[in-house]
């Protein structure tokens, strides 16, 4: 939802699933990423889109490679086990067994012959696909932190272990050369050097003779991940929550470039192109960030000393009026945007007089933008239409409301309230125009994500249940009718384990991922994981998708292909 970059900027930040440390692997427009829940999602790493879920291991993924023709897929796991993928089908090869401990790291010979892994059990494993036999290497003393093919010499594998030292061994298993420091490592892509991190050094040496070529030092850096461009001038490093890139074909052998904007230590690093650098950070940030790298050199920047910010603050709420191509968003700072559905483009922000926001909807209508939200503590509703803000009539309690929502015909105003009630208003005069009571005494009640059409509203508690009124006539009695009835889109959404908490007094969503499902076969189409802010920072029309993240940033889906 951006416009060009410049050098080092994240241009995307794509949320994933829950509280885990997700690892990467990248090939050809495809990212593999594990997840929390012990999957593994595949997405396109142009549009953000997930294009598969694979199921299979028992507890976390730790490790995951392509193979160079991006057909097969390994995985190592926290369950010991090492699988092998068909990434066109999602179906599982193979299951390798025989490490002990957590597998830490994998990768796949260049002729797709060999598995290398690395354990917590301090061995290497070398595995043959075929066969299924493996051989046994223990010569380092502690965890193996990565093992690597050569990109080019299906019978060379890097090793580096958490006892501080890089080993080259051959596919016999024999070691070649001595040891060198380090305790990650990373090839070039044609496998004439190879990158490594001993504590704050990043050496560059050459894979034949272990010629040193370059040499980089950070006071007070533990580096854990490494990597080179896929042109060769670049090596970037992580250390912490912090990337560090370094050219290695410039006279001058500082540091080139700092990108800061994860929150949490990194986890994962690899350049999928030239021009981008995409990281992976784990709990409490969980994200995949991509950045924005130039294949120009000539005018080095000052390394970045400050965070890069967010796109805004957290999203507080989201909403789509897509017959109109727009989208909007509000975040807790009262700024709002309106998003063009079909390019992704930001009309200019508009700071708006909302505060301690609640709970908001916003829709265009008559040319102006029309926001309603909650105000915490007061319990007051406020619309504002660009010109003023009007205080709805009727006493207030200092509760403020669960919800609200501008209905589809954008008459009424309707308000969910913590005694149980759906009030409608007017959206012009602040007039009550209905009312209905739920009769449950749950506390987690939420609008439907979906926007219905007309004056219909369908409200969930956390446990899956649902009532669906239509308002119909300002001033008539409400009817309630069944979500089942066919005027429900095919594809519907389903939230996963909403866990409700308190942070600085404002309700934060921070559950389990979104699922589009299809309601005639009940097939699962789509999971959408990430740190969402509330149930108001998603919408949903069955065919567009709109949500909004703590971290500012708003994603916008198109299912057609879906309905097809």
């Amino acid at each position: 939802m951006v416009g060009p970059a410049e050098w080092g900027t994240c241009t995307r930040t794509t949320s994933v699933c829950g509280h885990c440390t997700p690892t990467l692997t990248y090939w050809n427009n495809t990212i593999a990423a594990s997840c929390a829940n012990q999957d593994i999602i595949t997405f396109d790493a142009l549009t953000g889109s997930q294009t598969a879920a694979l199921s299979g291991h028992t507890n976390y993924v730790k490790s995951l490679a392509f193979s160079s023709d991006g057909s097969l897929l390994v995985s190592g796991s926290r369950d010991k086990t090492i699988k092998l993928w068909d990434v066109q089908t999602g179906g599982v090869i193979k299951t390798f067994c025989g490490h002990t401990k957590t597998v830490l790291s994998v990768s796949i010979s260049a002729d797709n012959t060999m598995i290398a892994s690395g354990s917590k059990d301090k061995t290497i494993c070398l595995w043959n696909i075929g066969t299924g036999e493996h051989h046994v290497i223990k010569e380092h003393k502690d965890h193996i932190n990565t093992v690597k093919f050569s990109p080019t010499n299906s019978q060379l594998l890097l090793s580096a272990s958490k006892d501080g030292t890089v080993r080259q061994w051959g596919i016999d298993g024999h070691q070649i050369g001595p040891p060198y420091a380090g305790s990650c490592v990373a090839f070039s892509s044609d496998g004439a050097q190879f990158v490594s991190c001993a504590q704050a050094a990043v050496i560059v040496q050459n894979t034949d003779s272990g010629a040193t070529v370059a040499e980089f030092h950070l006071t007070n850096k533990d580096f854990n991940h490494c990597c080179f461009s896929p042109d060769g001038r670049l090596i970037a490093a992580s250390a912490g929550d912090t990337i560090y890139l370094w050219d290695i074909t410039g006279p001058d052998p500082n540091l080139f470039k700092t990108l800061n904007g994860h929150t949490t230590i990194i986890t994962s690093l690899i350049f999928s192109s030239s021009l981008t650098l995409i990281s992976a950070s784990g709990s409490g940030d969980s994200s995949v960030k991509f950045w924005q790298i130039s294949t120009s050199l000539a005018d080095p920047a000052t390394p970045d000393t400050e965070p890069i910010l967010p796109t805004s603050e957290s999203i507080r709420s989201v909403s789509l009026q897509s017959k109109d191509g727009l989208a909007f968003s509000l975040d807790s700072a009262g700024v709002a945007r309106t998003w063009d559905i079909y390019t992704g483009l930001c009309k200019e922000p508009i700071k708006t007089e909302a505060k301690e926001i609640a709970c908001v909807d916003m829709q265009l209508i008559g040319g102006r933008l029309i926001i309603v939200w909650g105000e915490m503590g007061s319990g007051k509703i406020h619309v504002w239409d660009g010109e003023k803000v009007r205080l709805q009539p009727g006493s207030r309690s200092f509760d403020p409301p669960k919800g609200l929502r501008i209905t589809g015909d954008k008459s009424r105003v309707l308000e969910l309230t913590n005694d149980q009630l759906v009030l409608a208003w007017s959206t012009w005069t602040g007039e009550p125009a209905g009312r209905v009571r739920l009769g449950w005494k749950a506390r987690n009640l939420y609008f439907d994500p979906l926007r219905m059409d007309g004056s219909k509203v369908i409200v969930h508690t956390g446990e899956s249940s649902t009532q669906d009124w239509d308002f119909g006539i300002p001033g008539s009695t409400p009817i309630q009718f069944s979500d089942t009835s066919s005027d429900r889109p095919r594809l519907n959404i389903r939230w996963s384990n909403i866990i409700p908490m308190m942070v600085k007094t404002i309700a934060s969503y921070s559950g389990g991922p979104i699922r589009i499902e299809d309601r005639v076969t009940g097939n699962e189409v789509f999971q959408l994981c990430g740190r969402h802010a509330e149930p108001t920072a998603i919408q949903w029309d069955g065919q567009y998708l709109i949500t909004g993240y703590e971290s500012g940033e708003v994603l916008i889906l198109d299912f057609g292909h879906f309905l097809l």
